[in-house]
């Protein structure tokens, strides 16, 4: 595993961001002079999952360590959300998180909104208490947004998972659509529009009267005038839960109200 301390060198966020190529893969982050075997309490973190993000990971105490979270695809200035696991912890290990580099002045973190956290032996996503949670201008770090929370580890064994909000993966939505597709409803349509940067599928479905044949046939025989369509482009992010929702529940709640009255 990686280990990590503390570079006074580098220390804020000036250069941070060109460095952060990747996720952080089970980094082992220890004191500053330690040698041999990490102990309990010293943090591992990992975040090479699927829509796991944490770049980089500072030791500043045994009580406290200061995270860089990577940027957007294609959208380097644009750094809002996290999603991480801690093991190797110790029972009662009391830390404080702060994600140094927020790229955003206002957040519903000043407004009452926590981040989630789950464990091995708690796998329901939880709100942290909003009194743990600050997010502040901060002088150390060139007076960038910080976001702080604290945080009590109470078993040596579980994983725990922290996130910005529930997280919604891509590999979710596309089994969500297939189990759509496998009701093999005559009136619901499945095509691939394109594909992502990263060349991932881009879905397109289509909720329609089946009888009108092809879609040029139908505005051939009905006239634009005469009819009406309702286009839905959704950006879904992990963070983004209107768009979640909205891409889970928009296309059943069409498709069974089709049903409904046939």
């Amino acid at each position: 595993m990686e280990e990590n301390v503390r570079d006074p060198d580098t220390g804020s966020e000036t250069g941070g961001d060109d460095a952060l190529l990747g996720n952080v893969s089970k980094l082992t982050v220890t004191p500053p002079g330690h040698t041999g075997v990490a102990r309990k309490g010293h943090l591992v973190f990992d975040a090479c999952f699927e829509s796991g993000n944490l770049g980089r990971v500072d030791y500043i105490s045994e009580f406290e360590f200061d995270l860089f979270i990577r940027p957007d695809t294609c959208n380097p200035r644009f750094r809002v959300w996290f999603n991480f696991t801690v093991e190797h912890v110790r029972e009662t290990q009391r830390v404080i998180f702060n994600i140094v580099n927020f790229s955003k002045t206002k957040s519903l973190y000043r407004d009452g909104m926590a981040p989630v956290v789950k464990s091995t032996s708690r796998p329901k996503w939880q709100r942290l208490p909003a009194k743990n949670v600050y997010y502040y201008r901060c002088p150390d770090h060139r007076r960038n947004y910080v976001m702080s929370f604290a945080f009590c580890f109470d078993r040596e064994d579980d994983v725990y998972q922290f996130a910005y909000c529930y997280p919604y993966t891509y590999s979710r939505l596309q089994h969500y659509l297939s189990s759509l597709e496998q009701r093999n409803l005559d009136y619901l349509k499945r095509e691939q529009l394109g594909l992502s940067v990263q060349q991932r599928k881009l879905d397109l479905l289509t909720i329609t009267n089946p009888a009108v044949g092809s879609e040029e046939a139908y505005w051939s025989r009905v006239g634009l005038q005469d009819s009406w369509a309702i286009e839905e482009q959704i950006r879904l992010v992990p963070l983004c839960r209107t768009a979640t929702i909205q891409v889970t529940f928009l296309p059943l709640f069409l498709a069974l109200s089709t049903h409904s009255q046939r």
